[in-house]
């Protein structure tokens, strides 16, 4: 498939699923909006229709909580209740004060969508400072929500998530050891239905204990009415992807303060110590690799994708060589044929079908690839481009990939798929603008 008709079946995915002001991951399973996913989707509708970009980031923070949390899912009132579990009468944000009108979830998701505001402005930015200077506080609020209320001192700073859906990356190995320290049995799941088996087969899919524990992570949250209290929370980890990203963000962020005309240095120091956060307490110079943390700080010693998104932040040479090396060798064995897989190939853990314990996906190998271009890792980025694009051309846009055979698994049609392949079509020779030196040396 040549690169324009890649480019039109990729539009009319997105077209697709376009609800008027958001867009849906997926018609067949996920009817709602979701958080990570519609700053993914927005990058894409900025080169396709940039009104819509504004529409996707807008509709998403006008429902943000009072404390700035940006909900993990906002439900579609217009789709059937029990579309989709958990849905709204499982999370009960009604009942929770200064949740909003609409319902939602009560967790989070990655905050990349600083950096999504800033490249749908780029898309436009005919229509001046108006779509920025809208977004900017919920985008701050939402950082000073995770920077105030899940992080302390006895990690440098760096935010927890409190489930593993707060990972974007649900049942990655790296939670396993955290996740068994929650007590759940199946009949947890008595008189809930699970609506991902209608739509993919279960070999594809989190396992029933692991889905057990997840409703019983979020009974605990909700039964304190989501407040970050200690008792609150049955899984607490640090993801490496989670702060990169942060940072990345509050990289952007200064950014959008310099445009707007607003104070940007707290955005830089910011930046600067949730990377040198990152570095000093999940980085493995042994390994080579960014590991997460347990609930005490420990590092959880396996090779996840995650581990290498870091790359998206100013890091020290020697580190880059390292995340270079390990994403060439056997554990993430970087080709043009299939995206990087999302756990390493020779690890204990390893699924070439279940969700995020093997398979390859599109965003996280594009945030792996703009880290690679941050770096100057140019061989490595258009090796990684070529496999992203191979793959969709191949399987179609779908959710995720074997890491073997490229086969498509998950469901098609799968929106932050074709917003990301709209991505790298339109800059394939257009580099991201260099951000701004942070404040202090990596360390």
């Amino acid at each position: 498939m040549r690169d324009g008709d890649l480019r039109r079946a990729a539009m009319a995915v997105l077209r697709g699923n376009w609800e008027g002001r958001h867009t849906v991951p997926s018609r067949r399973l996920y009817p709602h909006q979701w958080s990570w996913d519609s700053a993914f989707i927005a990058i894409g509708w900025a080169h396709a229709s940039p009104g819509r970009g504004r529409r996707e980031l807008e509709s998403l923070l006008a429902a943000q909580w009072a404390d700035g949390r940006v909900p993990q899912i906002v439900f579609n009132p217009a789709v059937a209740r029990d579309a989709y579990f958990p849905g709204p009468d499982f999370w009960r944000s009604r009942d929770v004060p200064g949740a909003p009108a609409v319902e939602t979830s009560g967790i989070v998701q990655p905050p990349v969508h600083a950096v999504a505001a800033l490249k749908v402005h780029r898309a436009s930015p005919t229509l001046g400072r108006r779509f920025l200077r809208h977004v900017y506080p919920g985008l701050v609020a939402q950082h000073d929500y995770l920077l105030r209320e899940r992080s302390d001192g006895s990690r440098g700073g760096l935010v927890t998530i409190v489930h593993p859906w707060e990972s974007g990356q649900d049942n990655s190995p790296a939670w396993d050891a955290e996740l068994a320290r929650v007590t759940a049995g199946v009949e947890v799941l008595a008189g809930h239905q699970r609506r991902d088996l209608d739509h993919v087969d279960a070999t594809e899919r989190p396992t029933a204990a692991d889905y057990a524990r997840y409703i019983a992570i979020v009974d605990a949250y909700r039964e304190h009415g989501y407040r970050d209290e200690p008792d609150a929370h049955l899984f607490v980890a640090v993801d490496p992807l989670f702060n990169a990203l942060l940072a990345w963000s509050e990289e952007a962020l200064a950014e959008i303060a310099r445009i707007i005309g607003k104070p940007s240095q707290r955005h830089r120091e910011r930046a600067a110590a949730i990377r040198d956060a990152l570095l000093d307490h999940c980085y493995d110079p042994a390994a080579g690799h960014f590991f997460a943390l347990d609930r005490h700080g420990v590092r959880v010693e396996e090779h996840c994708v995650g581990g290498l998104v870091p790359l998206v932040l100013d890091l020290p040479a020697e580190v880059v060589d390292a995340l270079v090396a390990g994403m060439t060798g056997p554990r993430f064995a970087l080709n043009d044929r299939v995206p990087l897989p999302s756990y390493d190939l020779t690890g204990p853990a390893f699924d070439t079908t279940r969700y995020w314990r093997g398979p390859a996906w599109i965003n996280t190998s594009w945030l792996v690839l703009r880290g690679l271009e941050r770096h100057s890792r140019h061989a490595e980025a258009a090796t990684l481009r070529t496999a992203m694009l191979n793959a969709v051309r191949q399987e179609g846009f779908r959710e995720y990939f074997d890491p073997g055979t490229g086969a498509g698994r998950g469901v098609a049609d799968f929106s932050w798929s074709a917003a990301l392949t709209l991505d790298l079509l339109a800059t394939a020779t257009t580099p991201a603008p260099a951000p701004r030196p942070l404040t202090g040396t990596p360390s």
